[in-house]
């Protein structure tokens, strides 16, 4: 992850503004240039949309979409989280350019120039909003690590290796053989 050299504070505004093809996150007002990622990532990335989107269509729960989709937080904070879900309540937040709010579930797949952002900035940043439930996958060593918002940080609901089944507490009913998501 590569952050933009000036110390410039950015705005949404300002984002908008960009004209050169290139994925952007702003975090603290940090320009942030987010690389493709590797297709490791794109897989497990694709497993759990579809599961989370066949799972949240059966039930008739909200919406999933998929990285890049624009998460404006604040006017200086825009992360592009991988997953997103949003539930059918909720629905009003999804705007045409972005989502204009937190989304009740975000899934982060690590890499190495995005896992600090992903463990530390944006965890910060989607409790303080009010994300209802937050997946860390990691890909290199075949985890994930759901989190649920506790009074003053982030609970460790569950941990997961691709051997097990994760369990989400915001969708009930939902089990994830991580064998198929990390198996491919």
């Amino acid at each position: 992850m590569q952050t933009e050299t000036l110390n410039k504070q950015y705005t949404y505004e300002d984002y908008l503004k960009l004209d050169d093809n290139n994925q952007y996150e702003i975090i603290g007002g940090e320009l942030i240039l987010v690389p493709a990622p590797k297709t490791i990532h794109q897989r497990i990335g694709g497993e759990l949309f579809g599961i989370l989107r066949n799972f949240v269509r059966e039930n008739n729960l909200g919406i999933v979409l998929f990285a890049p989709t624009d998460v404006l937080l604040t006017d200086k904070n825009k992360p592009q989280p991988d997953i997103l879900f949003i539930s059918k309540e909720r629905l009003d937040i999804i705007k045409e350019q972005h989502v204009d709010g937190a989304p009740d579930l975000i899934v982060e797949i690590t890499s190495p120039s995005t896992g600090s952002y992903d463990r530390v900035q944006k965890s910060k940043l989607y409790f303080t909003h009010g994300v209802k439930e937050y997946w860390i996958v990691d890909p290199d060593i075949g985890t994930v690590e759901v989190f649920t918002p506790g009074e003053k940080n982030w609970y460790l609901s569950g941990a997961y290796n691709k051997e097990e089944i994760l369990l989400s507490p915001l969708l009930t009913g939902l089990q994830i053989n991580l064998k198929d998501v990390f198996n491919l």
